[in-house]
């Protein structure tokens, strides 16, 4: 089954699933049933019709009731979507927007379309009448801006709609506005019934150490930005695109904005068509690069923050998430932005750069949004810590840097199990750091033809090697940053000796 596209709809197109007609009776059922100022919130995910479904709600709603209908969103480009969606659904609608300072013919229309802050004004200045709505409608009702309209409809039903029934600010928990939850079909039942595209999901370890956390509750752009701004971390994300998704529409979501400027330059180097956009991109500009990512088969576009929520492109097939967030709210919104289906897509990519998989699971794992709802503390105080993640990090050497040591039959090493080892023998325990060298110098050796080329095959072992010493650290317990560091630069230059005096063994054994 195929889900009707955002385009689709608004050229009259539209049907109603039976997904949809079960979740609108719901709502309708509990209008019917409780008390008129009654706050209910409803929850499906990104891709399932949220806007569909509440235009629906707004239609039948004034065709039964004597009463208007406010609907409520955060960014001018949902207003005018959320407009046009109404519209095919025959509602007769007025935008409310920073243009409109009076409004002579409100009585002509049944429904309005505003921004919270546009709206707020207005009501300050007296200009829209409000007595007579019935339904207040919140679009994205995580956000907590509405807020401080509440007190302006204390005799209306509020309905929020949210793909993530999660506060964005903790010491404002939804359970305050709303009295309940409704939860719609989960995202794994949505893929089942092909109504989602389903998510190939490929993680990279990235230490995270180096992370501040802000007021927000999240990391900073400040710190994200020097992270991700490294050469190593610009390499991971170079690799990681060429190894699950060269060739395919790929979107890359960032923290911060030089780190965007950096992926931009990092692409277009390795000789890659890319596009970059923040909120900074003039708005003539920002149309063209994304009419561009429509139309462009292979496109690249590296952008930060604006393309989280409002942007509807069906044709991408790859998200790379190339940045750390503790938001389960902006996880579910950038992965969303791949999930729509296409009768030539059935499948896309998630490229995770930030340990964000394993920090909230896997996009299509199944979500208890009820506990959640009533309690976020809870959920958020038991979020897997960076710490916890990265110590059960295993490196896993990627399938071009493994066709290097292709003669290399055995390239594993287990540092944990060596160093228990050592100790049973008494041995002292650098002896593992030793004889991880000798295997590493080994490797090179062996699929080398020159003393040059073996030296050179060794800085594809850096992950692998960083990844050692780590563990090894780990195992000494009280080890300290400047040591692993220190060990680190004393591995590479013991690795260099080692190829040289195993190439020199070569060839006096062939000689011999």
């Amino acid at each position: 089954m195929q889900h009707n596209s955002f385009e689709e709809i608004i050229e009259g197109k539209k049907e109603l699933y039976d997904y949809q007609k079960r979740d609108i009776n719901a709502i309708f059922d509990k209008m019917d049933n409780v008390s008129q100022n009654y706050h209910l919130l409803y929850q499906l995910p990104t891709g399932g019709g949220k806007t569909v479904i509440f235009s629906e709600i707004v239609r039948r709603y004034i065709e039964s009731h004597n009463k208007k209908v406010v609907v409520l969103t955060h960014r001018i480009e949902l207003c005018k979507q959320t407009s046009k969606m109404l519209d095919s659904f025959g509602v007769k609608n007025k935008i409310i927007n920073s243009k409109v300072k009076e409004m002579p013919d409100q009585h002509d229309y049944s429904c309005f379309v505003a921004m919270v802050e546009t709206l707020k004004n207005r009501l300050n200045d007296e200009k829209l009448q409000i007595d007579n709505v019935g339904l207040v409608i919140i679009d994205e009702a995580h956000y907590n801006s509405f807020r401080k309209l509440l007190n302006s409809f204390k005799n209306s039903f509020i309905l929020g709609v949210t793909a993530t029934p999660l506060s964005s600010n903790i010491k404002l928990p939804m359970y305050e506005n709303y009295k309940e939850l409704i939860v719609g079909d989960p995202i794994n039942k949505l893929i089942q019934n092909g109504f989602l595209a389903k998510a190939n999901t490929y993680s990279y370890d990235v230490g995270l150490s180096s992370l501040k956390i802000g007021i927000n509750g999240d990391y900073t752009v400040k710190s994200s930005d020097e992270l991700y701004s490294q050469l190593d971390m610009q390499s991971k994300l170079l690799s990681a695109y060429e190894e699950q998704s060269k060739g395919k529409k790929t979107l890359i979501f960032n923290n911060g904005i030089h780190t965007s400027l950096y992926v931009h330059d990092t692409f277009r180097e390795a000789g890659y068509t890319i596009k970059h956009l923040d909120n900074t991109t003039p708005a003539e500009e920002r149309k063209d690069i994304l009419k561009w990512f429509k139309h462009t088969p292979d496109a690249i576009l590296t952008s930060v923050g604006i393309l989280t929520t409002g942007f509807d492109e069906p044709s991408v097939e790859t998200i790379i998430i190339n940045r750390a967030t503790k938001s389960l709210t902006l996880y579910f919104q950038m992965i969303g932005r791949g999930s729509r289906l296409l009768p030539n897509k059935k499948e896309f990519s998630i490229i995770d750069l930030g340990n964000n998989a394993a920090r909230f699971g896997l996009w299509n794992e199944p979500v208890d949004w009820q506990h959640i709802f009533k309690s976020p503390e809870y959920y958020l105080d038991n979020l897997r810590e960076d710490a916890e993640i990265e110590m059960h990090f295993k490196y896993e050497m990627p399938l071009e840097i493994r066709e290097k040591f292709k003669n290399s039959i055995n390239i594993e090493f287990d540092i944990e199990e060596e160093f228990k080892k050592a100790l049973a023998k008494n041995l002292r325990p650098k002896f593992v750091i030793d004889e991880s060298i000798e295997q590493h110098a080994l490797m090179c050796v062996e699929n080398s033809d020159d003393l040059n080329e073996a030296k050179k095959l060794a800085k594809y072992l850096e992950e692998s090697l960083n990844y050692r010493v780590k563990i090894f650290c780990r195992c000494l317990s009280n080890s300290t940053k400047n040591y692993r560091d220190w060990l680190i630069e004393e591995y590479k230059k013991n690795l260099q000796i080692a190829i040289g005096r195993k190439f020199r063994e070569r060839l006096f054994s062939i000689a011999d």
